[in-house]
């Protein structure tokens, strides 16, 4: 099957009320040019899964900006004060994660766990209504996997079959995003032919993703 596909058929992917995990750190290493695709195609009620909400101008803040958020799940929203302002006034709901627990959470998904047991949290609002489980006379949180509709992701380099290579701190949250979606597309910077990424350069192997998007 052919990868590589226009940004307009990546946006017949996207539907209302999906879930929708984009990566990211702050907008570094987000896929910025799906994020205007789903802006453009007005999608509504959606819960996007990220490290943050970035910033009113940049990254998943666009989508806050725009109200087409039902619910962000993300490890803090301190740099977009619109995330905040609908969080208080009960427009939009927001379910904050400790950043690693986040990051677990998606991995477990991806690699088809029951869930990861962390001490993060224990003893804080954050374990309300969680299991807590006490191995060797310490106790853990049960935090459950996250998976989602669509992971749209941001690749320096990918080959026609979907090989993916990232680029310093714009890795981040997107080789784990890319394994715990249905549908996976890649917005990549380049696109080159099979065999001119080496295997040893692999981060995320094709396998993973369903679509590429020229970026």
């Amino acid at each position: 099957m052919a990868k590589i596909i226009s940004m307009a058929q990546a946006m017949d992917q996207i539907k209302d009320g999906m879930t929708i995990m984009i990566g990211g750190f702050l907008a570094v290493g987000t896929p910025e040019k799906l994020v205007d695709g789903i802006l453009q195609k007005n999608v509504k009620n959606i819960t996007v899964v990220a490290n943050d909400t970035g910033f009113p101008d940049k990254g998943v803040g666009k989508l806050v900006v725009n109200k087409q958020l039902n619910k962000a799940i993300v490890s803090h929203i301190g740099t977009n004060p619109e995330t905040g302002r609908q969080m208080n006034a009960g427009e939009l709901e927001v379910e904050l994660v400790p950043q690693g627990s986040l990051a677990e959470k998606i991995r477990a998904a991806g690699f088809g766990l029951g869930g990861i047991l962390t001490p993060t949290g224990v003893g804080t609002p954050v374990e309300q209504g969680k299991q807590k489980i006490t191995v060797e006379g310490r106790d853990y949180l049960l935090e459950l996997p996250i998976k989602a509709d669509v992971a749209l992701v941001k690749a320096h380099k990918a080959d026609k079959a979907g090989n993916l290579v990232f680029r310093c701190a714009a890795r981040n949250f997107n080789p784990l995003m890319a394994t715990a979606a249905e549908i996976v597309i890649v917005e990549a910077e380049q696109i080159v032919e099979i065999g001119k990424i080496g295997p040893d350069e692999v981060m995320t192997p094709g396998i993973f993703v369903t679509y590429l998007v020229q970026g």
